[in-house]
């Protein structure tokens, strides 16, 4: 089974009852049977977080009798090595080391770069500024191209 959409209205469900348990719904995805619900809030999410919106998203998952069979509900924080999901995560982890992979619009050529994140720059399209640490050059890279981006954490 690949990737189902999660109906916007279920979604924005899903995220008033993370709200309601102090956190912020990062990301709704349902695949290979597995409806995984990614949450986050300042100082860190905690077990106790997932379990309430675990049993609240359940619940909820029930009554909008999602999902024609069996499913697993998971939810979990974003971890250590956590996506950037959008515009205001490039300005939060701001001077963290970063791996960003995106698709050079002109050759279709993934690129992948390793280094520290100076921020969003403020211009018209959103751009993405990171200092490349095998080479010490400043890029940039608008955010719309951008196919994914995590914190690489610090051993």
């Amino acid at each position: 089974m690949g990737h189902k959409e999660i109906e916007a209205a279920l979604e924005t469900e899903l995220a008033e009852v993370a709200a309601g348990a102090g956190c912020e719904l990062l990301e709704c995805e349902f695949a290979g049977g597995v409806l995984r619900l990614t949450l986050d809030r300042p100082g860190g999410v905690t077990l106790d977080d997932c379990q309430t919106v675990s049993k609240q998203a359940s619940a909820l998952l029930d009554v909008a009798d999602f999902g024609p069979g069996k499913y697993v509900l998971e939810v979990s924080s974003p971890g250590l090595d956590r996506k950037l999901y959008n515009a205001r995560d490039y300005e939060r982890y701001a001077g963290q080391q970063v791996r960003i992979t995106w698709r050079d619009p002109e050759t279709a050529r993934k690129q992948t770069v390793v280094g520290s994140l100076i921020g969003l720059l403020p211009e018209d399209e959103a751009r993405v500024a990171l200092v490349d640490s095998a080479t010490g050059e400043e890029i940039t890279v608008l955010l719309k191209y951008i196919e994914l981006a995590r914190l690489v954490p610090e051993l």
